[in-house]
């Protein structure tokens, strides 16, 4: 195991000291080829807290023939026994919850309590697909002219990749492990070079609860093109999974096109957050702030653009500044912090830019907008009323702490408004009429809809989008179909 870095002491610095920072490559720790490093950074003080091995072609090529060796075996395990062992990591995950917390809030920045809704959040895929991996099925049946017995079997898919991207450290992999373990599919996982310290420490919680090695490998690196597009290019490769962002999901898609791999992708996000005349306000402003301000807006599912009928649009504004305006911003692992730092500076100079173009288009400031002094990548939590749809923020996803406010005046425009966009993975209505809501939930062209509620994400539902936000489903029952085959076998008399 590495040691800390020197800006980190007492509890902090135990927790990144307890965590291995090398590749995890066939049941093994051990070193980059020539013992490369990269630096993870502390975002709310911009300061070294480890160095995590930065993985070269070579070695994710051995990870990939890890997983590989390690197929045929484990499809063969008994589900019963691969869910055993999601069920034991699920308990490790839950029991070292504060440490996982702590260890996240450092690379990451989040609050503590958003870092352990997250371990909680997480560690219930490892739970949920525990149950689901006894229930593979397949069915039977007579063909309809009586002379075979048609049987259908499902299998997996065989070594995938995964990609997971920073802002949900764990919970991005597990809902991608969870599956392929009960599945029986051995896996490579690349976690984002921003955070990978979650995911090693991830790793040695599977160790611990007996997965068997070569079904896990984890490769961190820098070059995540150049190592990765070998793997995906590799005829014994069958399955990719990415959580990122559209253009590098195109990138991929196309990569795996010549191995025609089963291919899952969750992208980018736009979501439109609709208040209409009749919605308690109040609870609007609820959502909105669970919407908007969970895991400080860095989320594919935050509310994105708050569409407002006209007539509520001054008291909504004005009740949502006042509660953004009321939180507090600073480090992530201090008492009493609701707010920290954005992941990066280039993260904080993107915010930075889409605020000042909505202003410069007419866009009025109700609370925020303004970057603070001092070290780490941190901004305020903004409103934006009055926001013109010529706004860059219209059309981008901010990843951030910022709520522009749009208005409608008709259901009609409100949809028009919420579908004006390529991409569709979840949007949120507010309103007390259901004959209304169905209207709604049925016009918008997303994957997922909340009526009346924040939040959206459930282990137990499937998660994904429609359009530029990708395609295949992550939790639920659907979210294990990902890693199995269909086999049809026809049995003549």
């Amino acid at each position: 195991m590495s040691s800390e870095g020197a800006v980190l002491k007492g509890r902090e610095a135990e927790v990144v000291a307890g965590v291995h920072q090398q590749l995890f490559v066939g049941g093994k720790w051990r070193d980059a080829e020539g013992q490369k490093t990269f630096s993870v950074e502390d975002p709310s003080t911009g300061e070294t807290i480890a160095e995590v091995a930065d993985a070269s072609v070579a070695d994710g090529k051995a990870a990939l023939d890890a997983a590989v060796a390690a197929q045929a075996d484990w499809a063969k395990t008994p589900p019963r026994d691969r869910g055993e062992i999601l069920r034991k990591a699920f308990e490790l995950i839950t029991e070292r919850a504060d440490d996982l917390a702590l260890l996240m809030t450092l690379e990451m920045g989040k609050p503590i309590s958003e870092s352990k809704a997250e371990i909680a959040y997480g560690a219930e895929f490892f739970r949920w697909f525990s149950e689901e991996a006894v229930r593979i099925d397949g069915r039977y049946a007579v063909a309809p002219n009586g002379a075979t017995r048609l049987l259908t079997l499902k299998q997996p898919v065989g070594p995938c990749l995964m990609i997971t991207p920073w802002n949900f450290p764990l919970a991005m992999g597990t809902r991608k492990i969870g599956p392929a373990i009960a599945a029986g599919c051995t896996m490579v996982v690349k976690p984002a070079s921003l955070t990978p310290l979650t995911m090693l420490a991830l790793a040695d919680v599977l160790v611990e609860a007996g997965l068997p090695e070569g079904v896990l490998n984890v490769v961190t690196t820098t070059s995540t093109g150049e190592v990765m597009e070998p793997l995906i290019r590799d005829p014994r490769l069958r399955k990719l999974t990415f959580t990122g962002s559209t253009g590098v999901g195109r990138r991929l898609i196309e990569q795996s096109a010549e191995g025609i791999l089963r291919v899952s992708m969750e992208l980018g996000g736009n979501a439109p957050f609709l208040v209409f005349e009749d919605a308690d306000l109040d609870r609007a402003v609820d959502g909105a702030m669970l919407a908007k301000m969970r895991n400080i807006g860095e989320a594919c599912t935050a509310a994105n653009r708050f569409l407002v009928h006209e007539s509520v649009a001054d008291e909504f504004s004005r009740r949502l500044a006042e509660r953004m305006g009321a939180m507090t911003v600073g480090r992530g692992s201090e008492d009493g912090v609701q707010v920290g730092p954005l992941v990066e500076k280039k993260a904080r100079d993107k915010v930075t830019e889409l605020v000042a173009d909505a202003v410069g288009s007419g866009a009025e400031v109700l609370t925020g907008g303004e970057v603070p002094d001092g070290p780490g990548w941190f901004y305020p939590p903004t409103v934006l009323a009055g926001v013109s749809l010529d706004a860059q923020v219209f059309r981008e996803e901010i990843f951030g702490p910022v709520a522009p406010v749009f208005t409608f005046s008709t259901d009609e425009e409100a949809l028009r408004m919420a579908n004006d966009t390529e991409y569709g993975l979840v949007a949120y209505a507010f309103t007390e009429s259901l004959e209304r809501a169905v209207r709604v939930y049925e016009g918008l062209e997303t994957g997922m809809v909340g009526i009346n509620q924040g939040v959206v994400s459930n282990p137990a539902a499937p998660f994904g989008g429609v359009k530029a936000s990708g395609f295949g489903r992550e939790g639920g029952a659907e979210g294990i179909d990902e890693y199995l085959e269909v086999k049809y076998v026809g049995l003549a008399l």
